[in-house]
């Protein structure tokens, strides 16, 4: 293999390949290119390889053609899949915003189809027949679906609709990721650090794909969803970027009153903007669907008497793909905020360090500018009878909630809202609009995520690892002491002995932790006497408010529950919380964030008492700036989603024993690690 690149280097230029790809033993590509748009080629190309039959399944999705590829689906759920994504306009769209597209990047988009249909051409045994159907991938397809993601998953999803207009919980509930940045002051070596730790279902579009790309002048390393043609988790010899969901609203629904063919809008009734488009359903005939919009969006809600219209922010900024990338590109702060104060990403909490030692949180979005109400007013159903409802601008980016460089020499989020983005605070809720922010309910991961940061008065990359890997609960140790006296102060053999296992428990989920699994079933029953403060993260919520009877009586059942589901009150936590992929089924580690644990797994829902994690860590990126950088990464389940890969659980054994690979950033060290290589 070395041989091979020293003749490909002795070529004169003309012969030298545009484009190689590198893939090391954990089936992560290296890309190096002469230019852009050999760049975008091989990372389609890579993109394919590693998750070509996911990638096709969701541009054909994004299209709002599943139904006309794959039939139906099982209780319809590819027609509702293309109903909401052609009512809300997201294929004509996502259409026309290729077309806005600058020359430049519309040439790069191309690269990065044309690179996913080489691979297609070249290995049409290694992609499934059924997904061929949606071959060949256009430009578009990559505007189209990560508008469709971004917008329509993201900031909203027919799931969290309906979950807002009967008064259920929408969709995508525990979505969340952990993020720091480590300024110089507050690091061991003097240099900045940052940690990048999205948590996602394990599944479908929230699968992360890691990448390492290389052109003149370009070396970036990250991850970002499959199917996306940029990276959304990033670090280059300059700067970095990582993201959390934050709570930004910026997606309304209206309930309309109507008459006929017509709502009522400021004592008029309106008629109904309509048009019609066909649905090819294979298997099926076709079905005609009618799409009806107000003066606010598509109606998206009809039934029981109960209409409803969606207005969504950001649907008239087509460059987001283009402003990652430049952002990514940057060499300095001023470049990096010249690009994020465009807002043509609509959404997330974004987390910053550079080289030169400033680190940044920005709660970045699309904020409507609305004329009323709190964040609870707007996040439910609001009237659409009048025009005092209907936003029209969009805050500003000096407007949105930022810190820069604080005094504390870090910035952190864990899906909290902007005031806790460092400590001591130094935002205020008060000086942003009511609406900004819904917030959380409960902030047991912030709060450990603070703790840590606070408690190191410098912390070395070594100690990064260590503190991300934290399974400690804060949850637990807010109540634990108070549960082991009641038990120690009753009568009960039964409280005593969950008591005791509590008292020699050490508050962690790892795998060999002996009194989570009990402290699980008792946590959600726990209610405080003092409520949360977010300015006193520390101090709040506390005392809890049952009596020591009451939590006698918790503590028995409780233990009585252990028993039933694990067989003992001192099971081991990993003997029942399981990573499991494929054929490897191993003790996990981690547990969920609403227990306050920073290294985040939540596990299958049911009753099941063995459950395996869905959610938690996915891409793991830790970086430490220097001469030269330094980097560790995870990507828990694999880096290839393609069925019989060698890719699809390889790293998840490291993940149990909480181990990162070095990244591979130079070129030497690639070549030593080299599984196979495509050139072009």
């Amino acid at each position: 293999m070395r041989l091979f690149a020293l003749l490909l280097c002795s070529l004169p230029l003309w012969a030298q390949p545009k484009v190689e790809i590198l893939w090391d033993h954990y089936g992560v590509a290296h890309v190096y290119a002469k230019n852009m748009e050999g760049l975008f080629f091989g990372y389609g190309y890579a993109s394919m390889q590693s998750h070509g039959d996911l990638i096709l399944k969701l541009y054909g999705e994004s299209r709002g053609r599943a139904a006309e590829y794959w039939g139906p689906g099982p209780s319809d759920e590819n027609i509702k899949q293309d109903h909401w994504v052609r009512v809300n306009g997201v294929p004509e769209r996502g259409e026309q915003w290729y077309q806005q597209q600058t020359p430049e990047y519309k040439k790069y988009l191309d690269a990065w189809a044309a690179g996913m249909n080489e691979y297609a051409k070249r290995h049409p045994e290694a992609l499934n027949e059924e997904r061929k159907r949606v071959l060949p991938v256009t430009g578009a397809d990559a505007v189209i679906h990560t508008h469709r993601i971004m917008q329509f998953s993201y900031l909203t999803n027919a799931g969290a609709v309906e979950g807002l207009v009967t008064g259920h919980n929408p969709a995508l509930g525990g979505i969340g990721s952990n993020a720091w940045a480590i300024a110089p002051k507050k690091s061991a070596s003097g240099h900045s650090m940052i940690l990048m730790n999205p948590h996602l279902p394990w599944r479908d579009w929230f699968t992360y794909y890691e990448i390492d790309l290389n052109a003149p002048g370009i070396h970036l390393y990250g991850a970002s969803q499959v199917g996306f043609p940029m990276l959304r988790f990033v670090f280059s010899d300059y700067l970095a970027f990582t993201q959390t969901v934050n709570s930004i609203d910026a997606n309304d629904l209206y309930k309309l009153e109507v008459h006929d063919n017509c709502y009522m809008f400021d004592g008029v009734c309106k008629p109904f903007e309509t048009h019609s488009e066909t649905m090819k359903i294979r298997g099926r005939a076709d079905e005609t669907l009618v799409i009806k919009s107000s003066v606010h969006g598509p109606v998206v809600w009809d039934k029981d008497g109960m209409v409803v219209a969606q207005r969504t922010a950001g649907l008239d900024r087509p460059f987001g793909i283009e402003q990652y990338w430049k952002m990514a590109l940057a060499h300095t702060f001023a470049e990096y905020q010249a690009q994020v104060s465009r807002l043509q990403v609509p959404t997330f909490n974004i987390t910053y360090a550079d080289k030169a030692g400033h680190i940044m949180y920005l709660f970045n979005g699309t904020l409507p500018v609305r004329g009323q109400g709190d964040s609870a007013f707007w996040h439910g159903v609001v009237d659409g009878t009048t025009s005092k409802t209907l936003w029209t601008k969009i805050h500003s980016y000096e407007d949105l909630p930022k810190v820069i460089d604080p005094p504390s020499g870090f910035v952190q989020n864990t899906n909290d809202p902007p005031w806790t983005s460092t400590y001591p605070t130094v935002l205020k809720a008060a000086d942003f609009p009511p609406y900004t922010t819904a917030g959380r309910d409960e902030l047991w991961r912030t709060t450990r995520s603070l703790r840590m940061l606070t408690e190191h008065d410098k912390i070395s990359f070594d100690e990064l690892k260590e503190l991300k890997y934290s399974t400690r609960l804060e949850l637990a140790d807010r109540t634990v002491d108070e549960l082991v006296k009641a038990a120690e102060q009753s009568d009960s053999a039964k409280a005593k002995h969950a008591g005791e296992v509590l008292k020699a428990w050490d508050r962690q989920t790892e795998a060999d932790s002996r009194g989570a699994l009990l402290f699980e079933i008792i946590a959600s029953k726990l209610k405080f006497e003092v409520p949360l403060d977010l300015m006193k993260p520390f101090d709040t919520p506390r005392g809890l408010k049952q009596t020591p009877a009451a939590l006698v009586a918790l503590l028995e059942a409780a233990s009585d529950e252990a028993v039933k589901r694990y067989g003992a009150v001192d099971a081991p936590w990993g003997d029942w919380r399981r990573l499991q992929l494929g054929n490897v089924d191993l003790p996990a580690n981690g547990g969920p964030g609403a227990l306050g644990a920073f290294r985040v797994f939540n596990y299958a829902p049911g009753n099941a008492p063995k459950r395996h994690a869905v959610m938690g860590d996915t891409f793991v990126c830790l970086v430490e700036f220097g001469s030269p950088n330094r980097a560790r990464a995870i990507t828990s389940y694999g880096n290839s989603s393609q069925e019989g890969s060698l890719h699809e659980t390889d790293q998840l054994p490291m993940v149990a024993k909480k181990e990162m690979r070095t990244v591979l950033l130079m070129r030497k060290d690639v070549e030593a690690n080299v599984e196979s290589k495509d050139v072009f």
